[in-house]
């Protein structure tokens, strides 16, 4: 069960591009604002999940134990990771849906998705102090050879030369802000509820957000595009990474990593059946690499375990 929760967090997220692309296609929105409304409507179903599973807790603690009530806020010792959590996510936010116009869906997805996991194991040996193996290396050296020919793509690159380098670069700040997000969830995972870390990660992340509310009053975007927001915060992001936590608990952190690799494979293959974005021989075969430096990194790894 938690394998197929995992798999359909993974599938729901390989949505998120291409209901940017409806939005652009409805009215001009900031990424900011497509962000930060993305936070807004995620934050009751969290808020909510979260106050529940609070409850259940302290009414299970004083009935078996008799302890005191515990609090439904975080410590002052939990408060600045939470805080760093929240800027990472607001910035995935921003750079995830900037970098969307610019080089489309599958583009994106491929380029942020698929080149994080190596991110993060970088991240990793510098800040956990894990160890750089011989088969980490090989991984990250298939990786990076995966994501420069992803990125090769001469016809793009000869058209729209300097839009598509840009949105490459806004991708890759999108795949190193989710890594930084992954990194401090799991330094704080041992010390606190997986739901409460979102919760409080996700309300973060929207206030960082709020000041963009000055380029988009909302009345201005309501009726064209509310549907759509509502869809990126109540399922991609509370629907979506709720049952994600729900899956990781009951499944080997290697085997999840494995398995979000289908959110850019179902956001490439939306790209290139509901939008037409063509995907040549060197972005297939950068993706092919790049997902088999993954696969052996994370099969090197769990053989070591």
């Amino acid at each position: 069960m938690g394998l197929i929760l995992i798999c359909l967090a993974a599938v729901v997220w390989g949505t998120t591009g291409t209901t940017s692309m409806l939005i652009a296609q409805q009215a001009t929105v900031s990424p900011l604002i497509i962000g930060f409304w993305r936070m807004v409507f995620a934050l009751p179903i969290f808020w909510l999940w979260h106050s529940y599973n609070h409850r259940q807790k302290t009414s299970h603690s004083h009935h078996r134990h008799g302890l005191a009530h515990t609090s439904l806020w975080p410590t002052k010792a939990q408060r600045l990771p939470l805080v760093a959590m929240g800027l990472c996510m607001a910035g995935y936010q921003v750079f995830y849906f900037a970098a969307v116009p610019y080089v489309g869906v599958a583009m994106t997805a491929m380029v942020a998705i698929c080149s994080s996991p190596l991110i993060i194991a970088l991240l990793a040996v510098a800040f956990l102090g894990e160890k750089l193996t011989r088969v980490l290396g090989v991984a990250l050296g298939l990786g990076l050879t995966g994501t420069m020919l992803l990125m090769a793509q001469p016809d793009a690159l000869a058209i729209n030369g300097g839009r598509f380098i840009l949105g490459v670069i806004l991708a890759l700040g999108a795949a190193f802000s989710y890594g930084g997000y992954a990194i401090l969830a799991k330094a704080m995972v041992g010390r606190m509820d997986g739901i409460a870390i979102a919760t409080h990660s996700f309300t973060a992340a929207a206030l960082i957000l709020t000041p963009t509310l000055v380029l988009h009053p909302p009345l201005n975007i309501w009726l064209q595009v509310l549907p759509f927001l509502l869809y990126l915060g109540m399922i991609t992001s509370s629907f979506a990474y709720g049952i994600y936590m729900l899956g990781i608990r009951h499944t080997p952190a290697t085997l999840a990593g494995i398995v979000v690799l289908l959110e850019p494979l179902t956001a490439s293959l939306l790209g290139v059946f509901a939008f037409k974005e063509p995907m040549g021989w060197t972005s297939t075969m950068g993706a092919l690499l790049l997902i088999v430096g993954i696969l052996y990194g994370q099969t090197g790894q769990s053989t070591n375990e």
